[in-house]
């Protein structure tokens, strides 16, 4: 299986633009989707305070897995049941499911309404994905995992660590799937798993209630090896992330450069949006399938995203591009290039500015008209040029996106600088 993980739990995309997505990932080389909807999903009941306010619909939901019916992507849902669930413990509901009271990464696997929780959320993830074969169950990254007072209370009566209290509760979790859901079969991180013995995992025999019941182990994939690049990368970077390949010393087989994420966690500033991620994942797509990063791989990433060159040492494609989003893309890049440069430049550099338009003479209000003057059109058009530039990338974002990504990225991204060039312009005028 070749997985592009679509992490929505930050800049979750519009279905009409997976509409033109899906087909793209097909083409080059995808086979299914992992979805980790977080608070995209269209929760009822008890757990609707669980929705964001742009949460797909049911039908959303539906349209999706048609999508992905139509173009060979077997869908599988993620549901974080360990770690990870900030959207969840956020709330003063379940503040009591805390590992550690303070935090809300983790939940406490001794509370048995933790359980029942998570019953209720993967069943209703379950119900609307009636046609998937594979859960992901994530529990990966459980930070503060035996810090609390219960956990390690259970770990002296018990003479337990870290590691078997990890596998109760995954135990419980696959126990659950597996004794409602026969059939459907379970996936998860590994990351902490490789913190526990082989002993340890064998004597669980958490495999029973998983992917390799005959190997008394779980099988679980490894990130990189598993995975495409899927979402972009790039901590607070605009930019194209790093693409390549590397090679498993266990398995010498492709891998992805990195695991992408759209947000690292709930509370994290958006990373890079998918439209300026699709060149990276196209060529560690291309290259899983080739098993390298070939001259033939490269042309067929080049051909299909309409491309007529890249420079993977500077995360740069040349070339005008005709892949969903690829105006996105250039506009990503003139923000990253040239916004911040253009003004600072303005700011810093502009003697007249500096000697006859400070700080000081801007807040009390006056200064000599002529020395204004010599400074005056450049800025002013310097100012409209990029206002002109930002009206057509919001209309761009808001074709992909809901409000509250493109708000949040043009606060994270453009506003910084803009902002200072519009205060400019407002205290000239």
């Amino acid at each position: 299986m070749r997985l592009v993980h679509l992490d929505l739990k930050g800049a979750a995309p519009r279905v009409s633009y997976l509409e033109q997505v899906f087909p793209l990932l097909s083409q080059l080389g995808a086979n299914g989707v992992l979805i980790e909807y977080e608070d995209m999903f269209p929760f009822k009941g008890e757990l609707e305070i669980l929705k964001s306010p742009y949460a797909y619909s049911e039908e959303d939901i539906e349209r999706i897995q048609q999508l992905a019916e139509l173009h060979k992507l077997e869908v599988v849902p993620l549901v974080q049941t360990f770690g990870h669930v900030e959207f969840i413990l956020k709330h003063e509901k379940y503040q009591r499911l805390r590992e550690v009271e303070r935090f809300p990464n983790s939940f406490n696997p001794h509370v048995p309404d933790t359980l029942v929780l998570l019953k209720s959320i993967l069943a209703q993830v379950i119900e609307k994905h009636k046609r998937s074969t594979w859960i992901h169950i994530g529990a990966d990254e459980v930070f503060h995992l035996g810090e609390g007072m219960d956990s390690k209370n259970w770990m002296s009566r018990n003479k337990g660590d870290t590691g078997t209290l990890y596998l109760k509760h995954i135990k419980e979790v696959l126990g659950f799937i597996a004794t409602q859901y026969q059939g459907l079969r379970a996936l998860m991180w590994d990351d902490m798993l490789r913190k526990i013995s082989v002993g340890a995992l064998r004597g669980e025999r958490v495999g029973t209630a998983a992917v390799a019941p005959e190997l008394g182990v779980l099988a679980a994939p490894v990130r990189a090896t598993t995975l495409a690049g899927a979402m972009p990368s790039a901590w607070q970077e605009p930019v194209p992330g790093p693409v390549g390949t590397r090679v498993s010393g266990e398995h010498e087989e492709p891998q992805a450069s990195s695991c992408h994420w759209h947000q690292y966690d709930h509370y994290s500033v958006l990373c890079e949006l998918l439209p300026v991620g699709i060149p990276s994942l196209a060529i560690c797509l291309q290259t899983l399938v080739n098993g390298g990063f070939t001259e033939a791989t490269k042309r067929k990433v080049l051909d299909v995203l309409g491309f007529q060159s890249m420079q993977l040492e500077e995360s740069t494609c040349e070339g005008r591009g005709v892949f969903p989003g690829a105006e996105i893309y250039h506009m990503v890049q003139q923000v990253n290039g040239h916004l911040k440069e253009s003004i600072l430049k303005v700011l810093q550099e502009e003697s007249a500015i500096k000697g006859w338009f400070s700080p000081y003479h801007r807040k009390r209000q006056f200064g000599n008209p002529r020395n204004m003057e010599s400074f005056g059109s450049k800025v002013l058009k310097l100012h409209e040029d990029w206002e002109s530039f930002v009206r057509d990338l919001h209309a761009h974002l808001e074709r992909v996106y809901f409000p509250d990504t493109v708000e949040e990225w043009m606060e994270e991204n453009v506003n910084p600088y803009l902002d200072q060039l519009r205060d400019l312009v407002r205290d000239y005028r």
